[in-house]
């Protein structure tokens, strides 16, 4: 391997690394690693099965490194790894934008970072600072504060201040802003066509407030932005990292990319050619492990950034720079940690937020709430993006269950609807005969069959009551209209105690 022989190059490539793992116990691969120069890791929630067992996870990581850099990518709401298995306790972006109420979004911020302090955790890739102008936009939606500039920055700088301030780092995401495009970065690369002027008015100011909150890291897009690269996407831009993000916006601190092993950037260079790309375009940390989560894919990569300094492809300087920089957060956030005390009560403040953010329009086609007897729930499923894991709890009969145990539910995906014209009829309407029927949507408006679905049952029972989990657009069908903005665990408790009157 070419970093054999270049043990300072090899210590300097492991620095700038970020690798996910595999297991709830700290692999002996990472540890020695961690030995070998590497200073951050990333958590998934393929890591996590209790509080008690991440603690013990990240001290035996920590025990190699005190410094260490244990990243995770908590935003809460829909994107979640420490409640993957149990659905989130707190709503998420686009429900605190909608209650646009900063002391609110600093407290449950707060508690995030509380949870995440006492497991080991000091730096959480959150919050997403893109502001969602585009309503169909695949993977930004409802981790976003919503689709106005003000509220986005006014909710991101509380955020990062709830989280900073019970010693955890914050990171702002997806630079220069990931909302205003229609294709998942996972699998494609999206463009945001905005000229200059435009970006710099709507999608930018986030990312200011960020910085004057005190945010510490900027995580990239990848993402085409034409107006300041024709070329190359934000991640492996130098003309957007050096030039739009520290010279215009004079960010001085850590800048990681969004994960190296996604579509949009190793379709075109691969995952080794990305990372060298992005580090030479001025990146200073690389996160990886979300699907690479193999000793070989870490090995890999500081091969090929080794590698790249040797032919020259790579300045050594650069190279030098960034992990610098990555030693000087570590030693900040550690501080940062060691400042602060995350010990407190335990709070329901996540489930105050979701009730404050659940709205009920009426049309007057009949239904009332609260439910005068128990109901039938058909939730209709997407698919969804990678960000979010699909193995989360969600929904909305499970917890109308818990409090009307008569109810009944259903959970039917687009594959299942596929060829089976009397699904439906099958499913959702003969069950609710007689009854109260709940349709739940996730991003209706942005799936046609989904769309189509809820229109059909509401056309055959138009006293149906509708609830969107998702970002809403369209018009409000439904005899009861109820918006969550999100589709946590917490949300779905939040609406069904207004179905059942127990809110």
């Amino acid at each position: 391997m070419a970093s054999d022989s270049h043990p300072h190059l090899t210590r300097l490539a492991n620095s700038v690394l970020q690798p996910g793992f595999a297991g709830t116990t700290a692999p002996d691969w990472v540890r020695r690693r961690i030995a070998d120069g590497l200073a951050s890791v990333v958590l998934f929630g393929r890591n996590i099965e209790s509080p008690e067992q991440v603690a013990a996870l990240t001290a035996a990581l920590r025990a190699e490194n005190p410094d260490l850099i244990v990243a995770i990518d908590e935003e809460a709401g829909d994107v979640t790894r420490i409640g993957a298995r149990t659905g989130a306790s707190w709503p998420g972006n686009l429900a605190l934008g909608a209650i646009d109420d900063p002391e609110l979004t600093e407290q449950v911020a707060r508690d995030i970072g509380r949870q995440l302090r006492a497991i080991g955790v000091s730096l959480d890739f959150a919050p997403s600072a893109d502001v969602n102008s585009n309503a169909m936009n695949p993977v930004i939606g409802v981790r976003s504060f919503g689709a106005s500039t003000d509220v986005v920055a006014r909710q991101t700088a509380a955020w990062i201040r709830g989280l900073q301030s019970v010693g955890v780092a914050a990171c702002a995401k997806h630079f220069p802003g990931h909302g205003d495009t229609d294709v998942d970065s996972h699998h494609g690369l999206p463009r945001f066509t905005a000229d200059a002027d435009e970006i710099a008015r709507t999608a930018l100011p986030p990312f200011a407030a960020a910085m004057d909150a005190g945010v510490r890291a900027v995580m990239t897009a990848h993402m085409l932005v034409p107006a300041h690269d024709e070329e190359m996407p934000a991640t492996l831009s130098s003309p957007i990292i050096n030039g739009l993000l520290r010279e215009q916006l004079g960010f001085t601190g850590l800048v990681v990319t969004d994960g190296i092993e996604m579509g949009a950037v190793t379709g075109p260079y691969g995952i080794t050619g990305a990372t060298v790309r992005a580090v030479a375009a001025g990146v200073d940390a690389v996160c990886v492990g979300g699907e690479s989560a193999e000793e070989s894919t870490t090995v890999d990569l500081a091969d090929a950034l080794v590698r790249a300094v040797l032919d020259g492809t790579l300045p050594e300087e650069r190279l030098t720079e960034a992990a610098a920089r990555v030693g000087e957060f570590a030693t900040w956030s550690a501080a940062l940690a060691r400042q602060t005390d995350p010990e407190a009560d335990a709070t329901d403040i996540g489930l105050v937020a979701a009730r404050r953010a659940v709205r009920v329009h009426r049309s007057g086609n009949g239904a009332e709430l609260p439910l005068a007897a128990d109901p039938h729930v058909v939730e209709l499923s997407p698919t969804m993006s990678l960000a979010v894991d699909g193995a989360t709890p969600w929904g909305v009969g499970e917890p109308l269950r818990a409090l009307r145990p008569g109810t009944t539910s259903v959970r039917i995906s687009e594959s299942e609807l596929t060829g089976q014209d009397d699904l439906l009829d099958r499913l959702a309407l003969a069950p609710a005969n007689g009854r109260d029927l709940i349709v739940v949507v996730r991003d209706a408006a942005r799936h046609p069959w989904m769309s189509q679905a809820l229109q059909g049952l509401v056309r055959r029972r138009p006293d149906a009551l509708v609830v969107e989990m998702g970002v809403p657009a369209g018009e409000q069908v439904g005899a009861v209209h109820v918006t969550t903005y999100g589709a946590t665990r917490v949300s779905g408790i939040a609406v069904a105690e207004v179905l059942a009157g127990a809110s």
